[in-house]
């Protein structure tokens, strides 16, 4: 006799601000979630933060959504869940320029987004040598990127991945090159949340070593 391993629900949440494209970017993950043996809800509505059974049985909440607005019981659903053992994961403004007025929802995070000086710029994402066997993270050593470099406000909580360097010159800024969080894990209660701030566009996930990242962060946040 042989017994059955019941399927992964993975839910994604996807609005907000179309400059991210959050259909096009998640529909890009669809059949990569089904490869790895999630059911998928979609959603376009924070109400479901609200729907406590589903959170329970949700494995992992994949966020597409930036800026907007939630209210004070969709985020305290969210962080509850999370809380309790539901994965959190996500990149760029879709889960750190997600509901800016929101504290809770920061600390579940643990970054912000705050600016992205230059525009689009050429920059590196550099791992963190003592962070380099992860498993979100082994084997890169660092990937180069063109797109939006994201200055994120953090705490210390964070468990820091890889980082990128902000440089100084005539046109910056900065007086000096500040180094500054770009791919990070967060523990949540029993929750384990992934964040990554590269991903504007889809073609930013379409580059190997970024992917593997993204895909990589979503299975280690899941619960």
């Amino acid at each position: 006799m042989t017994s059955e391993v019941a399927a992964r629900h993975a839910l994604v949440v996807r609005g907000g601000w179309e400059g991210h494209t959050p259909v096009a970017v998640t529909d890009a993950f669809a059949p990569w979630l089904t490869e790895n043996g999630f059911t998928t809800t979609i959603t376009e509505s924070l109400d479901v933060y609200l729907d406590a059974e589903l959170l329970a049985r949700t494995d992992l909440v994949l966020q597409c959504w930036t800026m907007g607005t939630i209210t004070a019981e969709q985020s305290a659903g969210l962080a509850t869940a999370v809380a309790a053992g539901t994965g959190l994961a996500g990149w760029h403004g879709g889960i750190v320029d997600s509901f800016r007025g929101d504290i809770t929802y920061q600390r579940l995070t643990g970054g912000q987004f705050l600016a992205h000086p230059g525009g689009f710029v050429t920059y590196s994402i550099d791992v963190v040598p003592d962070r380099a066997d992860h498993p979100v993270v082994a084997g890169i050593e660092h990937v180069e990127v063109h797109t939006e470099q994201y200055w994120p406000l953090t705490d210390a909580a964070n468990d820091v991945l890889a980082t990128t360097t902000i440089p100084t010159g005539p046109e910056s800024e900065w007086p000096e090159a500040i180094t500054v969080p770009a791919v990070w894990t967060r523990r949540w209660g029993a929750g384990r949340v992934f964040v990554s701030t590269v991903g504007h566009q889809l073609s930013d996930l379409e580059v190997p070593e970024i992917r593997t990242i993204t895909e990589r962060g979503l299975l280690w946040a899941s619960r």
